[in-house]
């Protein structure tokens, strides 16, 4: 099953950001701790770290977009033996 990259919320009060960089392509192989993206806020500029392993599948929010909202789906990682082609963002719980 597919897993959701979600924009995350780097501060308690942030509730939008710019993704500045991809440090990722898709095809990528990602593991837990790995850097996937820079994440510009309000005050700062942050690292955004896998906490998941698998494959970038599809890459959904270009590098420079402004104005992300928190939860927004940025990209979505195939798990082992998933067909990076064929994934789909899965459904919003």
């Amino acid at each position: 099953m597919p897993i959701n990259l979600q924009m995350p919320a780097l501060s308690p009060t942030m509730e939008e950001g710019t993704l500045a960089k991809w440090l990722v392509k898709e095809g990528d192989s990602v593991s837990s701790g790995d850097l996937l993206a820079e994440i510009e806020t309000d005050k700062a500029t942050m690292e955004f770290e896998a906490i998941d392993e698998g494959v970038i599948a599809k890459i959904l929010i270009a590098e420079g977009t402004d104005n992300v909202k928190v939860g927004t789906v940025i990209a979505i990682i195939a798990e082992e033996g998933e067909d990076a082609g064929d994934v789909k963002a899965a459904p919003a719980p």
